[in-house]
């Protein structure tokens, strides 16, 4: 942080004329990052993602790639690569003298660098974290390796799914025969954005007491551990089993899970609080012919689901959704990315951005600052 933008507490370079920081909603209306440098070194994944978040905060977020493969053979056309999007970008060569001339340049006066490298190569860059503090001691450094940046597995290749798998997250998820792929929200973007995002952020708040920037070190392996501390406390309590589709949360029990409508769409139901499965027992004919009571008998656990079945397929997933919006029954439809932009309760919230400014529909900032 400079001198010349004392106000802020945790930023300091100004925002370049010009910047793009996308339509401005009524949650995008305070930036309270504005005046925060980035410098983001080319990623795939969850690193463009943090910046991503930073951009739509108001960060100024510079993205350096390679001029090779900018893209990094993803093969996105630029228009449609929403994680760099509002990021000016800067094609330099890191293994060149002058490529490393121009991020030190840009560091500068940068608040934050991230990277998402293999353990060791910034250093093989001659960009080992110690010396880039000495020559910019106020910068803070965000680092996301995949494994860690020790251990046996730490040169080695992988992307979400395995992650998950030895986090002991994908073992946990799904039908009782094969563990499910979850995307990469919950080992990339769930687990290693947020934590890094948590991370550089305590350190900028801690540099604006201390003065002195830091590293901030994670990976996803970590950052997915550390989603899950309340199972080990279940597991421990012998409440979590950890056999598939034998649990409260993943499947198992009736009123939490998904079930098949008339029209081959799904309803989601988490029905966990008696009041709710009440009102759920109501809601699909069942009151009376199910026992409330019984909610938590894992022995009646299959004729109830069975019987749930039977009448959520009597009816299309948007007769339940409407008449489930008369009730706190904790029923949704399950909406494909598409409806779900669509979705009248989402656009109320002004969870996404379209319009004449949009090219297309996109997320939008889902955090809302004010000053009530």
């Amino acid at each position: 942080m400079s001198s010349s933008n004392p106000k802020h507490p945790i930023g300091s370079a100004a925002m370049q004329p010009g910047t793009d920081q996308g339509a401005c909603s009524p949650l995008q209306a305070i930036k309270p990052l504005q005046g925060l440098k980035v410098v983001e070194l080319h990623a795939i994944g969850p690193v463009p993602f943090a910046g991503y978040i930073l951009a739509q905060l108001g960060a100024q977020v510079i993205r350096v790639s390679p001029p090779s493969d900018p893209q990094l053979g993803v093969g996105v056309a630029a228009r449609f690569d929403l994680l760099n999007s509002n990021k000016s970008a800067h094609a330099l060569d890191l293994k060149s003298r002058q490529g490393l001339d121009a991020l030190e340049a840009l560091l500068e006066d940068a608040d934050l660098l991230l990277e998402g490298f293999r353990p060791g190569v910034l250093e093989r860059l001659g960009l080992e974290p110690k010396s880039v503090l000495d020559r910019h001691p106020r910068l803070v450094i965000g680092r996301l390796s995949g494994w860690g940046q020790q251990g046996i597995w730490a040169d080695r290749a992988g992307h979400d799914i395995n992650y998950l798998a030895v986090a002991g997250i994908l073992h946990a998820i799904g039908p009782s025969q094969t563990p499910v792929v979850p995307l990469n929200l919950i080992g990339d973007f769930g687990g290693g954005t947020m934590h890094l995002l948590l991370g550089v952020l305590c350190a900028l708040l801690q540099r604006s007491q201390s003065g002195k920037g830091m590293v901030v070190s994670t990976s996803i392996l970590a950052a997915s551990v550390g989603l899950t501390p309340m199972f080990y406390g279940l597991i421990a309590a012998g409440i979590w089993h950890l056999q598939r589709e034998h649990n409260l949360l993943d499947g198992a029990a009736p009123f939490y899970r998904v079930y098949r409508c008339a029209d081959d769409k799904y309803v989601a139901v988490g029905a966990i609080e008696a009041k709710f499965y009440r009102e759920l027992l109501k809601l699909t004919g069942l009151e009376g012919k199910l026992d409330a009571g019984k909610q938590h008998d894992r022995a009646s656990w299959p004729a109830s689901a069975e019987a749930l079945a039977q009448a959520f397929a009597g009816k299309t997933r948007d007769q339940w959704a409407s008449l489930a919006e008369r009730v706190d029954a904790c029923v949704a439809p399950v909406l494909d990315f598409i409806e779900a932009s669509q979705y009248a309760h989402n656009l109320d919230n002004a969870l996404y951005e379209q319009g004449e400014q949009q090219a297309f529909v996109r997320p939008g900032q889902v955090l809302g600052f004010s000053r009530l």
